[in-house]
């Protein structure tokens, strides 16, 4: 069909998008979050983008989709009774975890671990042993195992995690038919599939995981009712029922997004090395993407839980336009977030009821945000945002307009730090990327950012407010298998590598062949662990077609040096291989923009307080620029979703993509 949905639904709004495939012409819509459903926020804004688009949902085609409902069920403690199998004698893997410290210098502070997600009370021992090379040590004592499950009636999914199971799934397999008899109508999951990968902590925690979130996300994606593809953590796409079977996959899937959005907008203004910078009402999301390849990490971190699964490289800061400012009485020192306002009541602008002082607030009171947002929907209430960084200014003893400065600075020093951790902290230099800014108030502060971390030209997207929606609907299909063999180098053949990653390429590709992409339409990726023989940890190294054992070694040894500066003698080691099948990317046509002079008209003019004064900025409306247009700072640049502030000794070019370009005068 002719029309694309993207759909992401963030902490304070829900962002939609519909494109026509014909013309790139895209339909934007942005309604309130709905915390409590999220089903209910996302069906108004498909209603709402279809009647601006004049089209009736029925003429969708694809609806593909961003969603935070497996992540918030994480943070917000509120998933499903879950129920574990374990092998006996490894009752209490989720307890004994893995040494933690929190900070580097804080070994003194008494740290209470989180509670795992499957009790104590309900985890039994399964009568079975595997050896790893997957020889059956103990056979599975089935009688035992009926009388266990029977004890756990009364959860609401069940995850099975053997030791050794990634060697041999065969009793795995068997657990969970047993269950479907003695538990009827309980989700299983079962470690062999959800990550056959080494580990027992790492296997079981992440098993465990995927069946905690697993009811609440099949009861919301049955909600919605249309057929639809979720976007998963590593930036591609699943079918509902992939999604619901493996919700683990999903826990980053609103943040990958972005990263995908920004992907695309980055390569149509010919720049392939950036870093993505995701500001929201309630959080900050940024990643880096080099060679037009977002970084994807083999870990997912949400709150204090980390589990093995595949995910786009993202770090999230509580730095949001609904970050809440306080001065604490102790330190009497300005402090910015995490706590938020959100959606539910909001910044004081918004006059919903919120009466703390946010970073919306403060921009408000600086002049940088119009009255006006999502096209005249939200009225900002000035007076409101005064009152609330007042609070601040009286804490302090600084004029509102210090204090509002003084917020706006924090936050952006909060979300440096985090472009830091992408980059520096990496072994990126981040004055040899690009910056690309988006989200509702990402390109309010991306000027600012530029500047902090030398990284330009800063790309503003056409509709930035809805750029994660928008990578939700220009990313494809995406699959992956993986296997656990611990081999030495001398113990392993060209032949036999490419054997194994080849039958592993095999079984990802049949899943999206299952889902209508031929192979002809495929393209594959591989990647394989490689340590040093008696290392503790492993780093993945992505392998070429050509790639034999002696080139996979030095491209390990090169990683290993530029993470940390050294090289060991011992022997090269692989742990663990995957295979990466992703289908085509929808063919969405670019808007090019129409060739224009130099010279753009504002539409006003307009007080804002920058460098400690007031001064006159330019008012732009983004609708009507054209290619070549360039806008002097200080200036506000403003459009449905979202509204772009240019400094004074900066320059915004118009790209004929639609994006803006922002650089130093003197750059």
């Amino acid at each position: 069909m002719r029309y694309r949905l993207g759909v992401d639904v963030g902490g304070t709004f829900t962002d939609i998008l519909l494109i026509d495939q014909e013309s790139g012409q895209t339909y934007r819509a942005k309604t309130p979050s709905t915390p409590h459903d999220q089903s209910i926020g996302v069906l108004a804004g498909v209603e709402k983008a279809c009647a601006v688009a004049g089209v009736s949902p029925g003429e969708i085609g694809e609806i593909l989709h961003g969603t935070t409902v497996a992540t918030n069920a994480i943070l917000e403690g509120k998933g499903a009774r879950v129920g574990l199998v374990t092998t006996a004698g490894f009752r209490q893997v989720l307890q004994i975890a893995r040494s933690f410290v929190p900070g580097g210098l804080a070994g003194w502070i008494i740290w209470p671990k989180p509670e795992p997600l499957a009790a104590l009370e309900d985890t039994v021992e399964a009568v079975e042993r595997v050896a790893a090379d997957g020889s059956v040590v103990t056979p599975l004592d089935e009688d035992d195992l009926r009388a266990k499950l029977r004890t756990l009636r009364g959860v609401e999914a069940l995850a099975v995690s053997l030791i050794n199971s990634f060697a041999f799934d065969g009793h795995e397999r068997r657990i969970a038919e047993l269950a479907a008899e003695e538990l009827p109508g309980v989700p299983v999951s079962i470690s062999s599939q959800v990550l056959p990968e080494l580990r027992e902590y790492e296997r079981t925690v992440t098993t465990v995981a995927n069946a905690y979130v697993q009811p609440r996300v099949a009861t919301y994606l049955d909600n919605l009712g249309f057929d639809l593809y979720v976007l998963r953590s590593d930036g591609g796409l699943a079918s509902r029922a992939n999604a619901k079977a493996a919700p683990v996959n999903m826990l980053l899937s609103g943040p990958a997004g972005g990263v995908a959005g920004a992907t695309w907008v980055a390569e149509q203004a010919g720049f392939a090395d950036f870093l993505t910078f995701d500001m929201g009402g309630t959080s900050t999301d940024v990643a880096l993407v080099q060679d037009a390849r977002p970084r994807v990490g083999r870990e997912t971190k949400v709150g204090d839980l980390t589990v093995r699964s595949a995910s786009v490289d993202v770090r999230t800061v509580g730095a949001g336009g609904g970050s809440i400012a306080h001065v604490p009485e102790l330190t009497r020192a300005l402090r910015v977030g995490p706590q938020s306002a959100g959606a539910e009541p909001g910044p004081a602008a918004y006059g919903k009821g919120g009466t703390d002082p946010t970073v919306t607030d403060a921009n408000v009171v600086l002049g940088f945000l119009p009255s006006r947002l999502a096209g005249g929907e939200i009225v900002l209430d000035r007076e409101r945002s005064r009152e609330a960084v007042s609070q601040v200014a009286e804490a302090m003893g600084l004029p509102v307009e210090a204090a509002a400065q003084g917020i706006v600075d924090i936050v952006n020093e909060n979300m440096f730090g985090a472009l830091r951790l992408v980059s520096v902290q990496q072994g990126f230099d981040p004055r040899e990327f690009a910056l690309v800014a988006f989200g509702g108030a990402g390109p309010l502060h991306a000027n600012a950012l530029g500047r902090l971390t030398g990284s330009w030209p800063v790309i503003i997207p056409p509709s930035p407010g809805v750029l994660c929606a928008y990578g939700d609907a220009t990313t494809c299909l995406r699959d992956e298998a993986a296997r656990t063999s611990i081999k030495r180098f001398s113990q392993l053949t060209d032949d036999e590598l490419w054997q194994m990653l080849a039958e592993l390429a095999e079984r990802a590709a049949a899943t999206l062949e299952a889902e209508g992409v031929g192979r002809a339409d495929q393209a594959v990726t591989y990647q394989v662990d490689v340590r040093y023989h008696g290392q503790g940890f492993e780093i993945p190294i992505d392998l070429a077609l050509d790639t034999g054992l002696e080139a996979l070694g030095k491209a390990f040894d090169a990683e290993h040096e530029r993470l940390f500066s050294f090289l060991l003698s011992n022997e090269h080691e692989i742990v663990s291989a995957r295979a990466s099948v992703s289908g085509p990317r929808p063919d969405v046509q670019p808007v090019r923009l129409a060739q224009g002079g130099p010279t753009a008209e504002p539409v006003d003019k307009h007080e804002i307080w920058i460098d400690g004064g007031w001064a006159e900025a330019s008012i732009y409306d983004r609708g009507t620029l054209l290619a070549g247009n360039r806008i002097d700072g200080p200036a506000i640049v403003t459009e449905m979703d979202s509204t772009t502030l240019v400094l004074p000794g900066h320059v915004a070019e118009v790209h004929e993509s639609g994006s803006l370009l922002i650089r130093p005068l003197e750059a």
